[in-house]
Parts: structure tokens; C-alpha cells; sequence
């Protein structure tokens, strides 16, 4: 499979500040952390936050995939070392968080998986799903997206923007780079990795109001393969619950201690932060 010729990169999400610790977002399927920009404001009173943008014809498989973002990830912390890092991987970025962690285990101090779609291997529709999908016009997948959206969200926690927001950032994938890495999901394999050997705290968000994916059971999975693992169930979340007005990621690190380096209280987003948050 040819990949496409432009960069994955890390875009700064905050104003960059060196003295704090880390962290880095790894999207979902749309590639693009728009996902995280609610959480942006709470999260950058104690990080210096990056996302990984994946362009929107990626055809990268999981090796080359591993590879890039661990280099990028490296580059950051060349320009601070010592510092903390935490990887959050969320959905589709679950998986790749994984994959990073037992490909590179010195990379990250700490693991944040939100809703991890390591499940997908196992469900059926995944690969009928892939095999469909890139076999659509662009006007009829486009189209596709908003019943997929509503699936994503428990509509009476997201609001119409946010609603808005994630529709453009799935609508800008192809068809046919929507289609491959759902083929990478269905490829994807907890089995294949040496996950009993990472040492580093791992917190996993499960959605119980999940409609994609059962989060909530592969979040307990997980816990058996992972030695350090804290599981925070949310109730009424759906798949994209970082979009939620009622949910805090900022928060829920406080409460597991994963937040420490940070003042008490939450200070407001400044203007060069909404300044990077618009990038979404």
C-alpha cells in the first residue's frame, strides 16, 4: 500500500512551555484531535500539549505508523528532555498508543486510553464496513457520516457545534483512507503484543453508553493484559466523550493522581490558547 507524501506531524494544541510536562494526543479514525479541543483549556493549565494530524489520504500501515509518531514524539522531548510525557491515545489512537508503549517502552511516563478500539477485531461489521466503504462515491460517503456521527456521541451531551465539528473531521477523510484503517483495526491484535512488560501506569476511560463498541467489557480486558491499569467508567458517555460538555479530562487525571505536577485550581484558557484550539 502507498502511503501518501505528506507529514504526519505534532501540532501544538497550547503555547509552547517546556516546563511542563508532555502530553500528546493521538486521534481517532478522522485523524485530526478534534476530539480533544474541549479539553484543551483544563489540560493546558499543567501541559504542553501536541496532537498528531494525520492527513486526511494516510495510508500508513502500523509499523510505519509506530515509527513516525515515536520520532516525533522524540523530537519534542529533545527539545526539554527530562521532562514527563504522557500519551493519550483515544479510539483508533488507542490502538496506536499500544503499539507505541511496547514498540518504544521508555517513550512515555504514563497511558491515558479513551474508549480504545482494540475490540474492533472481533466485530463483525468492521471489515464489511472497510470493504464498502472504499468503494463509495465521495458525495455518498459523506453522506454516510451522519449516521455514523450519531452513533459516535449520546446526543444530549454534545452540543450542535461540537456535533458540527466532529462531522467536518470525519467528512474530511477519504473514502479510501477510512476504508484502510478500519482494515487496520481488523488487523489489529492485543495477542501480537508484549503488553504484560509495560511498567507504566495505564488509566482507561470506558464509555458504558458506548454504541460502537463494547468499551466498557474491553476496558476489563485490557486490565488482564496490562499489569498497572486504573479503569474510570463513565455512565453515560458515548464513543466520542471527550466532546461532552459534562466531562472533565483535566478533572478525572486529578482524581487518579496522574495530575500532580498541576496548581489546585484551573486557571481560564488564555488568548493564544484559543488561538490553537481554533486550528479545529
Amino acid at each position: 500500500m502507498i502511503a501518501t507524501t505528506k507529514s504526519l506531524r505534532l501540532l501544538a494544541c497550547t503555547p509552547v512551555t517546556a516546563s511542563r510536562p508532555l502530553f500528546v494526543f493521538l486521534p481517532g479514525m478522522d485523524g485530526s484531535g478534534a476530539l480533544l479541543q474541549p479539553q484543551v483549556a483544563g489540560l493546558s493549565t499543567g501541559f504542553d500539549i501536541r496532537c498528531l494530524s494525520i492527513p486526511p489520504d494516510d495510508l500508513r500501515g502500523w509499523e510505519e505508523l509506530t515509527e513516525h509518531v515515536a520520532a516525533l514524539i522524540q523530537m519534542e522531548q529533545q527539545r526539554d528532555p527530562g521532562r514527563k510525557t504522557t500519551v493519550c491515545g483515544e479510539s483508533f489512537g488507542g490502538c496506536l498508543a499500544l503499539r507505541l508503549i511496547t514498540r518504544f517502552p521508555k517513550l512515555c511516563d504514563q497511558l491515558i486510553l479513551v474508549n480504545p478500539a482494540t475490540s474492533a477485531q472481533r466485530q463483525p461489521w468492521i471489515g464489511a464496513c472497510s470493504s464498502l466503504t472504499q468503494l463509495l462515491p465521495t458525495p455518498i460517503y459523506q453522506l454516510s457520516t451522519f449516521s455514523l456521527c450519531n452513533l459516535l456521541i449520546a446526543s444530549h451531551r454534545v452540543s450542535m457545534p461540537r456535533r458540527h465539528q466532529l462531522l467536518a473531521a470525519m467528512q474530511a477523510v477519504r473514502p479510501q483512507s477510512a476504508a484502510w484503517r478500519l482494515a487496520l483495526l481488523k488487523q489489529f491484535r492485543l495477542e501480537d503484543l508484549p503488553l504484560d512488560r509495560v511498567p507504566q501506569p495505564v488509566l482507561i476511560l470506558a464509555s458504558e453508553a458506548d454504541r460502537l463498541l463494547p468499551s466498557q467489557r474491553e476496558a476489563k480486558r485490557l486490565a488482564r493484559f496490562l499489569p498497572n491499569t486504573t479503569i474510570v467508567q463513565l455512565p453515560n458517555s458515548g464513543h466520542a466523550c471527550l466532546l461532552e460538555n459534562q466531562l472533565n479530562l483535566s478533572a478525572i487525571l486529578k482524581s487518579q493522581d496522574l495530575f500532580s505536577d498541576l496548581p489546585a485550581s484551573t486557571l481560564p484558557i488564555s488568548a493564544p490558547a484559543q488561538a490553537a484550539a481554533a486550528l479545529w
